[in-house]
């Protein structure tokens, strides 16, 4: 990395520290929606993880960091932010099994079997979709690939995750909450056993996002958790929410 490049890259903690990103000043930065995914997973040693989307690796890492034996693979389009995950993996601890591919999650079948990824690769699959409407995108653009989304998003993300899933496996990925219609229409196909978190930023403030978990290929009735709640109404971050922001607690739908 030129001094150019590493000038406009900052070296961040997360975790309460357990984990050091760099990621760029400028552009898509990491914020609790990649914690709180990562929370949310239910990954166990010696399982295969996926995270598309991956951006720096956050939320695939942070899983990493915390299951032992994890094998990760980190998918992103921006060749940067590959460069920086693969940095980030090493920087962690977790190079040995956490890899980074650059490749659009749109791409073909056979270009996922290309980068080690077939069909049932995986046992599950994490990821925070582009969730914004092009109808403002940012000049920046890696925040647009981050935050831009075309009308079939949603429904390209589950295909990719559900074709990369084995049997049984399990997607969990972070929306918007006016967006949960879209993102349950997209699991019908192919998911079952839909856990829905919803995370307000306030007390009896409406939800900003909706964490969900689905089971490939079941049949169980979806679930609907009591909303997780980031700060009281003076604006502090409440003890579930730094539990696991900070302490690197898990989220109820980690249970399997």
């Amino acid at each position: 990395m030129t001094a150019a490049e590493q000038a406009d890259v900052s070296e961040d903690a997360v975790l309460g520290g357990r984990l050091i990103l760099r990621q760029p000043r400028k552009g898509h930065r990491v914020g609790h929606d990649a914690i709180l995914l990562a929370a949310a997973c239910s990954a166990q040693p010696r399982e295969r993880l996926i995270e598309l989307g991956a951006g720096v690796g956050a939320a695939g890492l942070a899983v990493a960091r915390r299951v032992d034996d994890l094998s990760v693979t980190l998918v992103e389009l921006d060749p940067a932010l590959v460069a920086l995950a693969r940095d980030n993996a090493e920087h962690n601890g977790a190079a040995e099994r956490a890899r980074a591919v650059c490749l659009d999650v749109a791409a073909p079948a056979d270009a996922f079997a290309a980068a080690g990824l077939p069909p049932g690769a995986a046992d599950h699959v994490l990821m925070n979709p582009p969730f914004n409407a092009a109808h403002n995108p940012s000049p920046d653009r890696s925040r647009r690939l981050a935050y831009v989304a075309a009308h079939d998003t949603m429904v390209q993300w589950i295909e990719a995750a559900a074709r990369l899933l084995r049997p049984a496996g399990v997607v969990t990925l972070i929306w918007r909450a006016d967006g949960l219609g879209a993102v349950l229409d997209a699991l019908a196909g192919n998911f079952g056993a839909v856990t829905v978190l919803p995370v307000h930023p306030k007390p009896v403030a409406p939800a900003i996002r909706v964490i969900v978990r689905a089971v490939k290929s079941s049949r169980t009735a979806l679930i609907l958790l009591p909303g997780l709640i980031l700060a009281d109404a003076d604006g502090r971050p409440t003890a579930e929410a730094e539990a696991v922001l900070r302490d690197g607690a898990l989220l109820p739908l980690a249970s399997d």
